[in-house]
């Protein structure tokens, strides 16, 4: 029979090989802190085989990996700490700490609106066909003040309809009509929080990745690059078809005015 001492320095010894596998996986690339707050059981299952190769994900109790940081002896990583609170997964990767931030809001996946939450953006019940009877359904729509007709049996959307605005509180009402309707306006999944790259030591302890932007942002300033370089004479793949076309529009140009000129001085000589 085992005793209590016994059993006491089993789980020491287990929680001591935690927190020394803990603090080799700080000599990878990439340290970063995650929410998984809300996150359920499957879907962090399905995650965490998404980004098998590419992360080591834990989920240490907070008092080991403080443990863990604090053995490093590296001050850089001891910041991460302040970040690190209830809800938290930590990754070690070989990517750089943006691309495994992108790697992470690619893996968020659509969830339905519970009553209470806040509305992330405006809602809107879009205009069309549903698969909704005539019947308890036209009541619900109308408590809304969306307007309807029926088609075919099913309930038609005449007009959309913004239910609840952004950065307010969604009512039942609401959560149970976008439930019935199959809209999904939140996204679930590990919201990267705060990185590190050990190789530069550089901290980040506030991640922010929003791709919509930036690529539409890349648009505008190639938008605004291309026209200067054609300017300029720059030739590279992308503005070589327009310096061509700009030399074929100067060489009928300058032969218009060639040929006036001679046709000019002939006139003079006859």
């Amino acid at each position: 029979m085992k005793t209590k001492k016994q059993n006491s320095k089993k789980v020491s010894e287990k929680k001591l090989k935690l927190v020394k596998e803990l603090k080799n996986l700080f000599n990878k690339n990439t340290v970063l802190i995650a929410s998984i707050k809300g996150i359920p059981a499957s879907q962090f299952q399905e995650i965490s085989k998404k980004l098998r190769g590419k992360a080591i994900i834990k989920v240490p109790k907070k008092n080991l990996i403080f443990k863990a940081i604090d053995e490093t002896g590296n001050e850089k990583n001891k910041e991460l700490k302040e970040k690190i609170d209830a809800d938290f997964a930590i990754l070690f990767s070989d990517l750089e700490v943006y691309e495994l931030g992108a790697e992470l809001i690619r893996n968020k996946t659509p969830s339905k609106a519970k009553a209470g939450q806040i509305a992330p953006t405006d809602i809107e019940i879009p205009a069309g066909p549903t698969d909704l009877v005539p019947g308890p359904a036209i009541s619900e729509l109308g408590a809304l003040g969306i307007q309807i007709q029926i088609q075919g049996g099913k309930i038609e959307i005449k007009e959309p309809k913004i239910i609840t605005k952004q950065g307010t509180k969604i009512s039942g009402k609401a959560s149970d009509l976008m439930a019935k309707l199959g809209i999904k306006p939140f996204s679930t999944g590990f919201v990267p929080v705060a990185g590190l790259d050990t190789k530069n030591g550089e901290i980040f302890l506030e991640i922010n990745i929003d791709t919509e932007s930036t690529i539409e942002n890349l648009k505008t300033a190639y938008s605004k690059a291309l026209p200067f370089a054609v300017s300029i004479g720059y030739a590279n793949k992308d503005t070589i078809k327009f310096l061509l076309l700009k030399a074929s529009t100067h060489e009928k140009a300058l032969s218009k005015i060639t040929n006036t000129s001679s046709d000019k001085t002939e006139g003079e000589n006859n």
